[in-house]
């Protein structure tokens, strides 16, 4: 089967979606299959960076069969002719006839009528919590994720809660939608290397003290300035920072002010994957407050580094966690700082928490995702009454 990815955010961004893409594309080029696959990918202004990922990708792939599909193009340029401009140029007309063709990101470029299409919707917090999204950014993706939907002959969450989600807001056959969950690369690890909190003290400013760290995207869905609330009270008490890792994004402004106004709040911007396990490692706590998550790597790989976590209650983001973190309501101050409270000064409960975290952790692999990937792109054999292929025709013309 020949099939076409759009690696587009893999390309280009560097955490969350952009994360998700390039692990679980690179796990499935890795599978065994009888599968070619065709990566296409709005390159434009990437330059030599991109020449070293398809290096990355060729070497994961091995044998598999693999061909690339530049396009001169950022990705902001691709959203305006695709989604905006619905120029009707089919995606698999560029990449070749494809059997099947992926997107990992929320949205599908038109396809010839006949191509099978796959598309992962990872969060519909735009309907959810319309609030915490610039108006245009809000009108795009409620006007794009549901058309793209419609096209769609199988939709992947990451999470129960997100299906969940999918198949009542966008009323969608729960026979249509399929939870994928995501993996926790291998590279997070509760083994320290020599000497990493004296270089997080000269690279980033921090572990000097003792300190809590957030991470994600500065935005309000976050819920970084009620973490800041909650962790006033314990911050002089326990000579203590808060460290926030992730770049600002849309409506930051709130969040800018409530750490401007704290000496205690450090906002590190975007950290490379490299950094990541050794800032988890030493952290006391990871405090994951989000509103709403499609997933929630964050609280995965602080327990995949053996740290213990202080999260939400809400949308998915306890089936991260399981039993292996204390959960909170992110709209109780309260609740929050007692529990942050909780794990800094009970070592026995840290103690217990720490082997439930790894644990937990392991249950989720890119391995195992790339696996489920295939297992439901594959399509059933066929019977004498029953067409094969596992996926509904698509109705709707390009």
């Amino acid at each position: 089967m020949h099939i076409a990815i759009d690696y587009t955010a893999a390309a280009r961004q560097g955490a969350g979606i952009g994360r998700y893409a390039r692990e679980l594309i690179t796990a499935i080029l890795a599978a065994e299959t009888s599968h070619r696959y065709t990566l296409m990918a709005a390159v434009g202004g990437l330059g030599a960076a991109w020449d070293v990922e398809k290096s990355r990708l060729r070497q994961a792939a091995g044998a598999t069969p693999l061909g690339f599909c530049d396009l001169p193009l950022t990705d902001d340029w691709m959203a305006r002719l695709w989604q905006r401009a619905r120029l009707p140029l089919p995606a698999d007309l560029i990449t070749g006839r494809a059997d099947l063709f992926y997107s990992p990101d929320f949205v599908l470029p038109p396809l010839r009528r006949g191509t099978r299409a796959i598309l992962t919707v990872h969060d519909l917090s735009f309907l959810r919590h319309p609030e915490t999204f610039p108006p245009a950014l809000r009108a795009y993706l409620t006007a794009g994720v549901p058309r793209s939907v419609a096209h769609s002959d199988l939709i992947l969450a990451d999470s129960e809660a997100t299906r969940r989600d999918i198949v009542e807001l966008l009323c969608i056959p729960p026979e249509n939608v399929a939870t994928l969950y995501p993996g926790v690369s291998p590279h997070f690890t509760p083994i320290a290397a020599p000497g990493e909190r004296e270089k997080l003290q000269v690279q980033y400013g921090v572990g000097a003290r003792p300190y809590i760290l957030a991470v994600g995207t500065i935005q309000p869905r976050k819920n970084y300035p009620f973490l800041m609330e909650a962790c006033d009270p314990l911050a002089q008490a326990h000579n203590l920072d808060l460290v926030i890792i992730g770049k600002a994004a849309w409506l930051a402004d709130t969040t800018l002010i409530a750490a401007a106004a704290r000496d205690y709040v450090h906002l590190l911007g975007f950290c490379h994957d490299a950094d990541l396990p050794a800032l988890y490692r030493q952290a006391r706590l990871l405090a994951f407050p989000s509103l709403y998550e499609g997933f929630g790597f964050p609280p995965l790989e602080a327990m995949a580094c053996g740290t213990p976590v202080v999260a939400s209650t809400t949308s998915s983001v306890p089936e991260v966690v399981g039993d292996a973190g204390l959960l909170c309501n992110p709209y109780d101050t309260s609740a929050w700082t007692q529990a942050i409270a909780q794990l800094l000064t009970d070592e026995s409960l840290r103690q217990q928490l720490q082997p439930a975290g790894l644990a937990q952790a392991a249950r989720f692999t890119w391995e195992a995702a790339a696996r489920r990937w295939l297992t439901l792109i594959t399509p059933p054999r066929s019977s004498p009454n029953k067409p094969s292929g596992s996926f509904t025709e698509k109705k709707i013309p390009v």
